[in-house]
C-alpha cells in the first residue's frame, strides 16, 4: 500500500481487468439462474416469519432473529427479487475485492486474481441462490472492510463520513448475524491507533495516545443502532441481549456434559438428555437436538419459549463456570469446525441434472482449496506474528496486518457461545482469508523470481 508495492506485481491496465473479471461474474450470475432457481432452507420459514411481523409493525416479533434479514425480506418480498438482490450483491462484492487487491498491490491483476477467487468459490455463489443470511452478512462484512481499507489506504479520506459509514455497516453486519456485533468496535480501535503504527510507535505508547474522534466515528452509529433492538428485546421480552436464543444455543456446548446439571432442573435434564442421546445415534453429533427438545421440555417444565431460553441460559452459564475443561474442549471442537469450508447446494436442484457431476467436481475441487487455503492463513499468520523478517520479506502493510487480527478474533468469537454449524460462520470472512493468502503466495512467487533474475 505504499510506493514499494507497485514493484511486488505486474502493472495492467485497470479497465481491461475489471471489464473482464464484472463480465465473468455476470455471466456467471446469469447461468446461476438459470439453472439453480432461488433456494428455500428448514430457516427460510422464521425469517419469512418475522418479515411478517415487521410489515404487522413490530408487533409480533419474538426476537428469535436479528432483524437484519427479516427486514431485508420485508423490503424486496418475493423469494425472487431476494434472489436477484443477491445476485446483485454478489456482483458488487466481487468489485470491492478487485478494488481492495488493485489499490493493495498497486496491480489490477491481483485485483482481478482476489475478485476471482471470490466469485468463483462456489460456498459464495450458491448463498446467493438461498433464502438464508451468508450472502447478506458477507455483503455487510466485506463493505465494512473495503471501508476501512479505503482508511488505510488513502490518509485524505480519513474524515468522519467514512468512519460513520464503516461503522453503519458494521452495525448492519451485527444485526444480520449476531457474530458480527463487535465487528463496529474492533474497527474502530484498530483506525484509531493506526496513527500510532504508521509513526512505529510501540505498544507501551498507545495508551494516552489513542485518536478517540475516530473510534467514536466509528462507534457510536453501529451503538445507536445496536441499542434500538436491544432496547426492544428489553421491552418486550425482560433480556438484556442481542436475540432471544441464549440459552437454546449455549446449550449446543454445555448439552454435552448435560448429565451435570443440578437435581433442581432434573426435568430438563433427562428430557433433554433423551433427545441428545437420539441425536448422537442418528447423526454422530447432539448438534441442533435443542431444536427437537424444545416442545417437550417446555410441557416438561411448564415454562414459555423464552422463560425456557433464560433458564437453560443459566444452566448452561453454570456448568461453563463448573466446567471450564469440558467447555474449552468443545470451544476448540467447534473453532477447528470453523475451518472446513462447506458448500450449501443441493444437486437435485438444478434444472439440468446433467451438471450434476461437474458441478460436483468444481465444488469439491474448491473445497480443497480453500481448506488448504485455511491451513495456509493459520500457519502463516501466526509465522507473521513472530517474525519480523517475515513480516518485511512478505511486505505485511497495517492493513494485512487488520486483516489477519481480525479473521483470528472472529474465528474465536464465533465458537464460543454456539457448538452448532459452525463451518458456515466463516462464510462471510473466507474471502479476506483468500486475500491474505493469495499475497503471501504472490509475493514469493515475485520474490523467487526476483532472485532467479539477479543469477
Amino acid at each position: 500500500m505504499d510506493q514499494k508495492n507497485k514493484k511486488i506485481f505486474t502493472h495492467d491496465k485497470p479497465l481491461q481487468w475489471v471489464g473482464l473479471v464484472f463480465s465473468f461474474a455476470l455471466l456467471e450470475r446469469v447461468a446461476l439462474a438459470a439453472v439453480y432457481p432461488v433456494r428455500v432452507y428448514n430457516d427460510t420459514g422464521a425469517y419469512r416469519k418475522l418479515a411478517e411481523a415487521i410489515l404487522a409493525g413490530w408487533g409480533p416479533y419474538d426476537g428469535t432473529r436479528t432483524p437484519g434479514y427479516p427486514a431485508f425480506l420485508a423490503l424486496l418480498g418475493s423469494n425472487e427479487n431476494v434472489y436477484v438482490a443477491q445476485l446483485a450483491m454478489g456482483l458488487v462484492m466481487t468489485l470491492l475485492f478487485f478494488y481492495m487487491g488493485w489499490q493493495a498491490a498497486g496491480s489490477p491483476r491481483f485485483g482481478a486474481l482476489v475478485a476471482l477467487a471470490h466469485t468463483l468459490n462456489p460456498g459464495q455463489l450458491f448463498f446467493e441462490a438461498n433464502l438464508m443470511t451468508e450472502t447478506l452478512a458477507t455483503f455487510w462484512v466485506v463493505l465494512a472492510v473495503a471501508g476501512a481499507f479505503t482508511w488505510f489506504r488513502f490518509p485524505g479520506w480519513r474524515k468522519l463520513p467514512l468512519a460513520a459509514g464503516i461503522g453503519l455497516s458494521a452495525a448492519l453486519a451485527g444485526l444480520t448475524r449476531p457474530l458480527y456485533v463487535p465487528l463496529a468496535l474492533w474497527i474502530g480501535v484498530f483506525l484509531a491507533v493506526l496513527p500510532l503504527i504508521e509513526q512505529r510507535r510501540s505498544i507501551r505508547e498507545w495508551f494516552g495516545r489513542l485518536d478517540w474522534r475516530v473510534f467514536l466515528g466509528v462507534s457510536i452509529p453501529a451503538l445507536l443502532l445496536t441499542g434500538v433492538w436491544v432496547n426492544f428485546l428489553h421491552r418486550s421480552y425482560h433480556m438484556w441481549n442481542i436475540t432471544t436464543l441464549t440459552g437454546y444455543n449455549l446449550i449446543q456446548h454445555t448439552g454435552y456434559y448435560f448429565e451435570y446439571t443440578p437435581d433442581e432442573y432434573a426435568a430438563l435434564r433427562d428430557t433433554y438428555i433423551k433427545f441428545r442421546d437420539e441425536r448422537i445415534a442418528r447423526y454422530g453429533t447432539q448438534g441442533n437436538a435443542i431444536w427437537d427438545a424444545i416442545p417437550e421440555m417446555q410441557r416438561v417444565s411448564g415454562l414459555s419459549f423464552f422463560d425456557l431460553s433464560r433458564t437453560l441460559a443459566r444452566i448452561s452459564l453454570r456448568l461453563i463456570r463448573e466446567h471450564p475443561g469440558l467447555y474449552l474442549h468443545y470451544v476448540l471442537r467447534g473453532w477447528w469446525l470453523y475451518w472446513r469450508a462447506p458448500v450449501y447446494w443441493v444437486p437435485d436442484h438444478l434444472r439440468l441434472s446433467a451438471l450434476a457431476p461437474l458441478v460436483n467436481g468444481w465444488v469439491l475441487a474448491a473445497r480443497g482449496l480453500l481448506i488448504a487455503a485455511n491451513l495456509s492463513f493459520l500457519i502463516t499468520s501466526l509465522l507473521a506474528a513472530v517474525s519480523r523478517k517475515l513480516r518485511q520479506r512478505w511486505n505485511i502493510t497495517p492493513f494485512l496486518a487488520f486483516l489477519a487480527a481480525t479473521l483470528w478474533v472472529f474465528s474465536i468469537a464465533q465458537t464460543l457461545p454456539d457448538h452448532g454449524d459452525n463451518p458456515r460462520f466463516l462464510i462471510p470472512m473466507q474471502t479476506l482469508v483468500v486475500f491474505w493468502v493469495l499475497w503471501i503466495l504472490c509475493s514469493e512467487w515475485q520474490r523467487r523470481r526476483t532472485a532467479r533474475k539477479a543469477l
